[in-house]
């Protein structure tokens, strides 16, 4: 018998956690295992990369139940179960898949819809019904990287939202840093919270400050919009501070409504929503570290001329 898959572990995952227990990541590996009964042989089997393969798989079964509610992690490496997963769990006694959290689409105890995070995926990714037969190695290994890459980002997103704003502002502060626009001898700065006037932070990009950047950062859930007022309100604190370019940054989205007005208005006003602020993290370096390079490698025909 073949080990279970990673969403098959999902529904194994919620039962050894209906104790209501706070278990450490490690040991819940060992919950699991135990429970569905892998034997020694599969508790041995190893990954490429020397990842234990029930590790990896029950790994991925609790980031997909984090993502859509279902598993709680109260701090780094701890999961819980919650409402949302119990009745996940009562209603597919016969087990989990993934069309099965796509029903959490909509749910308000779901931090993230399963809706905006396929919609995250598949920007990055191939068409999901594409039979992973049908890529070349290449295409299917690209395809794993943009799956890997949109976990990663749902994941930065639920934390950003999850912490308090003077973090978030501090984040997109150093993701603008490292995406270059401090310029060599800039620096950035995080307002004062009682007295920011609209304003979060200020790149500036040069070192006597007379090229700046105003920022805005708001955590809004994934699914929801900043709208054309809190634009408008951006707008009205760059002209206060007779400033003529700013970026507003969320971890939700933002209305047809604000875009519209961000590119009509004569003031350059960026707006970076959830999505491309995940992704802006995830190739600039920020709040990511690499856990692993392949190298794909081709003949080399001058060695054979």
């Amino acid at each position: 018998m073949a080990m279970l898959t990673w969403d098959e572990f999902m529904k194994p995952v919620l039962e050894v956690l209906t104790d209501g227990e706070i278990q450490r990541r490690r040991a819940l590996y060992d919950l699991v295992a135990d429970h569905v009964g892998l034997t020694d042989e599969e508790r041995a089997e190893t990954l490429n990369s020397g990842q234990l393969k029930f590790h990896n798989r029950i790994g991925w079964a609790t980031s997909y139940l984090n993502r859509v509610g279902a598993l709680d992690r109260p701090s780094r490496g701890h999961y819980s179960i919650t409402d949302v997963g119990r009745k996940l769990l009562a209603d597919h006694p016969e087990g989990i898949a993934e069309r099965d959290l796509r029903a959490l689409a909509g749910d308000a105890d779901a931090p993230h819809t399963w809706h905006a995070l396929q919609a995250m995926e598949q920007r990055g990714a191939e068409d999901q019904a594409v039979d992973s037969a049908e890529l070349d190695p290449i295409e299917q290994v690209e395809q794993g990287i943009a799956r890997i890459h949109a976990d990663v980002a749902s994941d930065l997103l639920q934390r950003l939202y999850s912490h308090e704003p003077a973090f978030f502002e501090q984040a997109v502060l150093d993701l603008l840093m490292a995406m270059g626009y401090g310029g060599a001898e800039g620096k950035a700065t995080r307002t004062q919270l009682s007295s920011d006037g609209g304003i979060d932070g200020v790149v500036d990009q040069d070192a006597l400050g007379l090229s700046r950047i105003y920022v805005q950062a708001k955590r809004y859930a994934l699914d929801s919009s900043v709208g054309r007022p809190e634009i408008q309100a951006f707008v009205g604190a760059l002209h206060g501070n007779q400033a003529n370019q700013g970026v507003f940054l969320t971890t939700g989205r933002f209305s047809s409504g604000a875009r519209q007005y961000a590119e009509t208005i004569g003031t350059r006003v960026i707006l970076i929503d959830g999505e491309r602020l995940a992704g802006l993290m995830i190739r600039y370096g920020v709040g990511v570290q690499t856990k692993r390079t392949v190298h794909i490698v081709e003949v080399d025909e001058d060695f054979f001329e």
